[in-house]
């Protein structure tokens, strides 16, 4: 498991944690001859390697967060298609599983099975060992899941396509549950690679989501339900009263099994919550004063309270354990002008 489930206070880590630094691409200003091509490299050292085509000059952009096991992004672009051809997966075979959940515009996706319309709300799984093509008439705006195959005890053989955007739930208990995993996996995506407050993704949460959505929640009943309890977790850490109980209730397991998934990865819920709780507050403290009005003013003690924390000084003493840093130097950090910094 990635973070901090380490000995330490709280279960953590004495080792300060390094956060991800977001690395920023666009073709905005580069010449127009030049677009595609440095685009296709980017993409092969970012993600996995396409063949690009574009009528026009193209304008993209790519927020890539990497972290040890995965690479989550965010892409905008104007008009343009891809296409994962034998000779790109020649030239960089990249055993990895990709997911592509579309926010806006509309693609079509062609792969060896037959060819799809995506729209926003739909997100499609696949390996990219395996040639597809997709087309982006009118622009795209989407989040891009990548993960290496080594991650996954099975691996999917064909795309996998499923939605999560509005009404993806009303197609029975089986689309219903799919949307909820793809809905987690694209909120999770979406704050690690926002521009205001990104959070730290927790890998192994990802990981299970892309398996469940990869290959089904009965053949990957464990990491289902680690899927399942941690996302539960993530959208109620601002709880200060969130525990296990809680957690087994929501997911509809006993606290026993509750406590045996997080073992297995020689964790436990308090000390999961925690961790999650501090990279949320980690994120808040950083955030420079460009926000929403009004979080440029927030002590340590009122972004403590609002991740979840009944006592300052504990989530100070953890929170310095964790990163090897105190709160409130990171505060007066990000709040000082970018060129004194």
């Amino acid at each position: 498991m990635t973070g901090a489930t380490g000995q330490g206070v709280g279960g953590l880590g004495s080792t300060a944690v390094a956060e991800p630094v977001p690395e920023v691409f666009s073709t905005v200003g580069l010449p127009d001859a030049r677009r595609v091509e440095l685009w296709e490299r980017h993409n092969t050292t970012a993600l996995v390697r396409l063949d690009v085509h574009a009528n026009g000059p193209l304008s993209a952009r790519e927020v890539t967060v990497h972290s040890p096991r995965l690479t989550l992004a965010r892409v905008r672009a104007t008009s343009h298609a891809i296409e994962r051809s034998a000779g790109a997966i020649a030239g960089d075979p990249c055993d990895a599983i990709a997911v592509y959940l579309m926010l806006r515009g509309e693609s079509s996706f062609e792969h060896e099975g037959g060819s799809h319309t995506l729209r926003p709300g739909d997100a499609v799984i696949c390996p990219t060992d395996r040639p597809f093509a997709r087309d982006f008439a009118h622009g795209l705006e989407e989040l891009v899941v990548k993960v290496p195959c080594d991650a996954f005890e099975f691996r999917p053989l064909h795309p996998v396509i499923t939605s999560f955007g509005a009404g993806a739930d009303k197609g029975g208990d089986q689309a219903n549950q799919y949307a909820q995993y793809a809905g987690a996996l694209a909120k999770l995506t979406a704050r690690a690679t926002r521009s205001a407050q990104p959070v730290q993704a927790d890998e192994r949460t990802i990981v299970d989501l892309v398996t469940v959505l990869a290959i089904g929640a009965q053949a990957a009943r464990p990491a289902a339900y680690r899927a399942a309890a941690r996302t539960f977790i993530e959208e109620n850490l601002t709880d200060p009263g969130l525990g296990a109980d809680q957690v087994a209730a929501a997911i509809g397991i006993s606290e026993r099994h509750l406590s045996r998934v997080f073992a297995a990865d020689d964790t436990s819920v308090p000390r999961y919550v925690l961790s999650r709780r501090l990279e949320l507050a980690r994120a808040m403290l950083s955030a420079d004063c460009s926000g929403p009005p009004g979080r440029g003013t927030e002590s340590v003690a009122e972004i403590a309270t609002r991740c979840g924390f009944v006592s300052t000084t504990y989530f100070s003493h953890v929170f310095r354990k964790q990163f090897g840093r105190r709160a409130g130097e990171i505060l007066r950090e990000s709040r000082k002008p970018l060129e004194t910094r």
